[in-house]
């Protein structure tokens, strides 16, 4: 899961540079494009309409088919829903309880860094165990399957499989777990997708080696990735096909290391501060991909891997200003695709710095690129820093638009722009990995119009010409939210964590069943939960 890209509080700043790093001839070469820029951000600011409603593609309200091969499934991570021991998020959780570091914030989705929102109140058995997925896995896969989904997307647990330092051989009894698991789907006939690196770590990784380095910066980091990585292919391939190597690495590094919100919490001002762990980043998931396809091909077997990048929309707070303009196209590209633009050309090149670093072997290390999408923030800078912008979820021309439980707007048809832009950039196939929405009502209507409406702008963009394989709904079941701990609810079944984590179904559980079993989206669908969709343009109404 995902959190936004900078503070969701509009009058808070994080002070994250985003323009002034790299040597100083650069700075001055940055300083001279920004300029130009923010020229362009005038000329735009009078020539473009009104933010208003989406310029969307023209369709009639028909029905919307999807390939009869596509997967629809639902996701969970080791982490948020189980119990994964001696990992660095379990040692943070741990000192966060006992420096009772539970600050709220004004509200949902402002937790501060380095704190857990409220997670004093559970007792240790919901601490442990989070969703509780291990000690049910097999009920909540039957729920998957009585949904009609046939793909599931889970992660296997580095920490679970080497929880403590040294060892050469993974723990058997975690293997003996997953086997179950990935067994339990495919007696479904349900597909396993499989991320090796959701944000979390064995604890012992992040001890410092012999020159003071943690982590991914470790001199032996790539080794001891390569003894896990190498682990799951022995142990998992053929029973697994599709992979993920890494969820989210924007997410990581900036919550990890430029804010600090996540471990290993350390504050370095911008990614170029972390260009170390990013470039390791980057040469993990050569070496996941290269060792995932070797020990398939000796076995005869195929599979597919990539890894997942959250997308977001990034729009100018004010609309008429030239600055918030320009700082919105570079904070888009610095987020969105400086990663993935990496794995396509095989150089790591960061937005406004001179890193320009070649990782070998990375160029086209993908067979598909997975998207996640939640929401769209808006940029504002301030002309007496102009290098250090404000992202929120708040636009002053947009007051009343939608917005989620933890305050992220809603706004579907940038999953259409997101997607459309991928397949153009990398004419790769994508898969959608996760996307969903923080409802706790009881009758979580917004989660399900929020289902029909992404899924229609899915279809739409396939339509347009994107090879979209997959749709991964984020979650099946309420889970830990990271430093919003449990309080954020995106399942389609919800969690009782006060009577032994009971399981009852959201309205939007059924909903997604009848889309799985329909393979889409029915006209009856799309005039119930988007009844403001105008027959000549397609375009809901806002």
């Amino acid at each position: 899961m995902r959190r936004p890209p900078a503070s969701s509080v509009r009058e808070s700043r994080d002070g994250t540079d985003w323009l002034m790093t790299g040597h100083t001839w650069k700075r001055f070469a940055a300083i001279g494009v920004f300029a130009l820029l923010v020229v362009g951000g005038a000329v735009l600011s009078v020539a473009l309409p009104g933010r208003g409603e989406p310029r969307e593609t023209p369709a009639p309200v028909q029905a919307m088919i999807f390939p009869k091969d596509f997967l629809w499934g639902v996701a969970i991570a080791g982490q948020q829903a189980e119990s994964v021991p001696a990992s660095d998020w379990t040692k943070f959780e741990a000192e966060v309880f006992r420096a009772q570091r539970f600050a709220q914030g004004e509200k949902l989705g402002a937790t501060p860094p380095g704190h857990i929102r409220d997670f004093g109140r559970w007792p240790e058995q919901v601490r442990s165990h989070k969703a509780g997925f291990d000690l049910r896995y097999d009920q909540d896969i039957d729920a998957a399957a009585q949904l009609g989904l046939n793909a599931f997307r889970v992660s296997i647990e580095w920490a679970r499989l080497f929880p403590r330092a040294g060892m050469t051989q993974p723990d058997p009894d975690a293997i003996a777990y997953y086997h179950k698991v990935f067994a339990a789907m495919r007696s479904r006939g349900i597909e396993p997708v499989v991320t090796l690196f959701h944000y979390v770590s064995p604890a012992w990784f992040f001890d410092a080696d012999v020159h003071g380095k943690r982590g991914w910066e470790r001199a032996d980091a790539q080794a001891l990735w390569q003894t896990y990585v190498d682990a799951v292919a022995e142990n998992f391939i053929p029973e697994v096909r599709i992979w993920c190597t890494l969820n989210e690495p924007m997410v990581y590094l900036y919550d990890g290391y430029v804010i600090g919100s996540y471990p290993p919490g350390e504050k370095r001002g911008d990614f170029a501060g972390a260009r170390d762990v990013y470039a390791a980043l980057l040469r993990a998931h050569v070496l996941a991909y290269r060792v995932l396809h070797r020990v398939a091909s000796s076995r005869g077997a195929s599979v597919s891997v990539g890894l997942t990048q959250n997308l977001e929309v990034f729009e100018p707070y004010n609309r008429y200003s030239p600055l918030d303009r320009a700082l919105a196209w570079v904070v888009g590209k610095a987020w969105n695709w400086d990663f993935l633009d990496a794995v396509a050309s095989g150089r790591m090149r960061l937005t406004t710095t001179d890193i320009d670093l070649p990782i070998e072997g990375l160029a086209g290390t993908e067979d598909y690129v997975g998207v996640n999408y939640y929401s769209r923030n808006y940029v504002r800078g301030d002309w007496r820093h102009p290098f250090a912008p404000d992202v929120g979820n708040v636009a002053p021309d947009l007051p009343h638009e939608e917005r989620n439980d933890l305050g992220w707007p809603s706004y579907p048809h940038g999953f259409y722009e997101m997607l459309t832009k991928v397949g153009k950039r990398y004419a790769k196939p994508v898969m959608i990995l996760e996307n969903g929405t923080a409802d706790g009502a009881d009758d979580d209507k917004q989660r399900q119009r929020s289902l029909v409406a992404h899924i229609r702008e899915a279809w739409l963009a396939r339509r347009d010409g994107v090879d979209i394989r997959s749709y991964v709904h984020w979650s099946l079941v309420d889970n830990f939210e990271w430093n919003e701990g449990f309080d954020a609810k995106f399942g389609l079944i919800a969690v009782d964590y006060d009577h032994d984590f009971r399981r009852t179904p959201r309205p939007s559980a059924a909903l997604y069943g009848d889309i799985a079993h329909a393979n889409g989206l029915s006209t009856t669908m799309l005039r119930r939960y988007l009844p403001d969709l105008d027959a000549s343009t397609d375009a809901p109404g806002r």
